[in-house]
């Protein structure tokens, strides 16, 4: 009489197709990260100062100035839209309007003149903005 072994079931998990897996993730986030940085390109100063505390849920209005002098409006995940002074406090204006709480934030190169920076801000005052945060960098250690 021949007796038949039984088997005892594994109760290993196999995780090295997980890992593959994990790994491949890894790469495509990896390969993809920085590109979803959107926005203008613009070289701001770096200073060393405390971050400000801002609400994450609350819409921010960003204008970027290039070091040619060039204005564009980031709102959202939208592309920027490249406007003039006038556009500036008409586009503005009509924003507070719809969303009076709204943050406005200047991102401007650290080559633009002092000058083009208070024109973009005498046209954001204009539209009825108050305050203006001013976005930097910190400083590489």
């Amino acid at each position: 009489m021949k007796l038949r072994s039984r088997r005892k079931p594994v109760s290993d998990m196999n995780v090295v197709p997980y890992i593959d897996v994990m790994l491949v993730l890894l790469i495509i986030f990896m390969v993809t990260a920085p590109m979803l940085v959107q926005g203008v390109n613009v070289d701001v100063p770096k200073v060393s100062s405390a971050p400000l505390q801002v609400d994450e849920r609350q819409q921010h209005l960003i204008i970027a100035l290039t070091k040619e002098g060039k204005a564009y409006i980031e709102r959202g995940e939208d592309k920027p839209a490249e406007v003039d002074d006038k556009s500036i406090a008409t586009f503005v204006g009509g924003v507070l309007s719809a969303e009076p709480g709204l943050h406005v934030l200047l991102r401007a190169d650290q080559s633009v003149n002092y000058g083009r920076v208070m024109q973009v801000m005498s046209s954001l005052q204009a539209a009825g903005m108050n305050s203006v945060g001013l976005i930097t960098e910190a400083p590489d250690e």
